[in-house]
């Protein structure tokens, strides 16, 4: 198994294969020397084959999940009951898994996002935003008959969302039939990412048949008991505390039975759960280690698009192989960044500034 620092330097060499030991001792910030022995025990470990640093191994992560345009609505007083707020009006691009896909990019992964579009304006500016930040769309479903999916939401004088309303109608289009022709893409890639906004059936196909390890994004209370029939197919998945009690059955209180809820969940057969507990933290546990992690003070601006950038830290921190307290950090840490902005996904995102929030060294 790599050490963290070998998961770095080997996916510096998987994105540039020609690249120097010292363009490589430079960005980890050690001496050549050290580089050097790193790469020595990649090659001993059998995943660097020879010079030139042909690599053994995928290059990718494959995200399979919702792609929208975000339309959001930030009222500058209280909000008034059956009139109108004085406010902005905030349009991005959106979808829980777009926006893990975005995350994953800012931090240097290289991701192909597989979902479904419109043969419409929202579709051609997604698509175009998306290859602009290097997400590869090619393994997508184009529909002409369906529009892209559109969210709508309205967070209160408090930042928190107090509303939502989704047209996403579109996703019923990625069935079981259209996943099985790209099953062979999925397992060739590090991990595979899905939300629960596909359909329950398309879920149960590619837990069935996923060979990589799979998380899994709950997305909400009603939206996560589609996972309930896969639990046991499942590396990782990230609850909400409500989604947290729906999976598991047990109301969670107090710490005892945030603890239970998780085990309960584990019990089924999921390798690590984190049960989000928004700017109060985050609970984990993989039934050998658990504890909880209280977040830094943020100034939130936007909770939403948090829980996707924390999602995105963990599938980083998988890439790097880092023990699950120190994923914990980084997925807290990439949720307090998102937060602390008005977009759904935070221009300060990446390794450095997950580094300096998280005080881990990166």
């Amino acid at each position: 198994m790599m050490t963290s620092r070998e998961a770095q330097i080997y996916q510096w060499i998987t994105e540039e294969p020609m690249i120097s030991q010292e363009e490589l001792a430079e960005k980890a910030g050690i001496k050549r020397s050290s580089a050097a022995v790193h790469i020595s025990n990649l090659m001993k470990k059998g995943y660097i084959l020879g010079k030139g640093y042909i690599t053994n191994g995928p290059n990718y992560c494959t995200v399979i999940g919702g792609v929208n345009i975000d339309l959001g609505g930030m009222p500058f007083y209280e909000l008034p009951e059956k009139n109108a707020s004085e406010g902005r009006v905030v349009v991005s691009l959106g979808g829980v898994g777009r926006n893990i896909a975005h995350n994953m990019s800012l931090l240097g992964m290289n991701v192909k996002l597989i979902t479904a579009l419109g043969e419409d304006l929202y579709g051609h500016r997604i698509i175009e935003k998306c290859e602009a930040l290097g997400i590869d769309l090619s393994e997508s479903l184009r529909s002409a008959d369906e529009k892209t999916s559109t969210y709508i939401y309205i967070v209160g004088e408090d930042k928190k969302m107090r509303l939502g309303v989704s047209d996403m109608q579109i996703y019923e289009k990625i069935t079981p039939e259209f996943i099985s022709a790209k099953m062979d893409l999925i397992n060739h890639g590090r991990i595979a990412v899905i939300d629960t906004n596909i359909p329950e059936d398309t879920i149960k196909y590619i837990a069935e048949n996923c060979k990589v390890p799979l998380f899994a994004e709950t997305v909400s209370g009603q939206k996560g008991r589609k996972l309930l029939g896969v639990l046991d197919k499942l590396h990782t998945i990230t609850p909400s505390r409500i989604e947290a009690q729906e999976l598991s059955g047990v109301e969670i209180k107090d710490s005892a039975s945030l603890k239970h809820a998780a085990d309960v969940i584990l019990s089924k057969g999921v390798q690590n759960v984190f049960i989000t507990l928004g700017e109060h933290g985050v609970f984990y546990s993989n039934g050998i280690e658990s504890d909880y992690i209280q977040t830094k003070k943020c100034n939130i601006a936007n909770g939403n698009g948090a829980d996707d950038a924390f999602m995105a830290g963990l599938a980083f921190s998988h890439i790097r192989h880092l023990p699950i307290r120190e994923t914990a950090i980084v997925g807290n840490a990439a949720s307090c960044i998102t937060a602390e902005t008005e977009e759904t996904i935070s221009s300060k995102i990446s390794i450095a500034e997950l580094a300096r929030v998280s005080g881990l060294d990166l």
